[in-house]
């Protein structure tokens, strides 16, 4: 009980819903979370496609074999062929030397009318390790009625056999004659020396 004197403020109808002097204070509404969950699995969904499905779509395993040989393999005709060469290396000749080749072609006849000319000036070169055999075949041409030129050892490419050179048709019959005379049977026309005719000694000549 209290001891001051009851007033309004004490008579409070039943059915009232204030307490009180003062009015309940109403809480803030609470934000709902399904539109955030709502996006989030969205985007969920979206980034498994992407990570899932896309890469397959775009993957090397889709191009199939027969288009990997159709763009990228050349044609069998084209692989197999051998004029597939270049033209640069078609047509690549291989320049003359200062000295003859080492495997010259052998050009003698059985049966030649090539002119005889002992004016014709014959250089002979010793291209074997013997000492003194260049000097003993110039003697053997001097003494067959041709001039001498040069006598003196080789000093171009070795040689694999004995050779008689001759520069042009006029100088063959001289080759021939040379040849049956000191036992050589390589004969070559050649324009690379500046004598008419020349004999290199090989390997084995006696």
């Amino acid at each position: 009980m209290t001891k001051f004197a009851r007033d309004e403020f004490d008579r409070v109808p039943l059915s009232s819903t204030r307490q009180g002097v003062h009015r309940l204070v109403a809480s803030a509404p609470r934000p709902t979370l399904w539109p955030v969950l709502l996006m989030g699995g969205i985007a969920l969904a979206v980034g498994l496609v992407a990570f899932l499905v896309l890469p397959k779509l775009g993957s090397p395993a889709a191009i199939t074999p027969q288009a990997v040989a159709t763009v990228g393999s050349p044609t069998p005709s084209a692989a197999a062929s051998p004029s597939a060469s270049s033209p640069a290396q078609a047509s690549v000749q291989p320049s003359p030397s200062d000295t003859p080749s080492s495997t010259p072609t052998p050009t003698t006849e059985s049966t030649s009318t090539a002119p005889l000319d002992k004016t014709a000036v014959v250089a002979v070169y010793n291209g074997t390790t013997t000492g003194g055999l260049a000097a003993r075949v110039a003697g053997m041409v001097q003494g067959g009625g041709w001039p001498l030129s040069t006598v003196a050892n080789w000093g171009g490419m070795p040689q694999q056999t004995s050779s008689v050179f001759y520069k042009g048709a006029a100088q063959k019959g001289n080759a021939e004659a040379l040849g049956k005379l000191l036992g050589i049977s390589n004969l070559v026309d050649s324009a690379e020396f500046q004598q008419p005719v020349v004999v290199v000694l090989g390997p084995g000549y006696r």
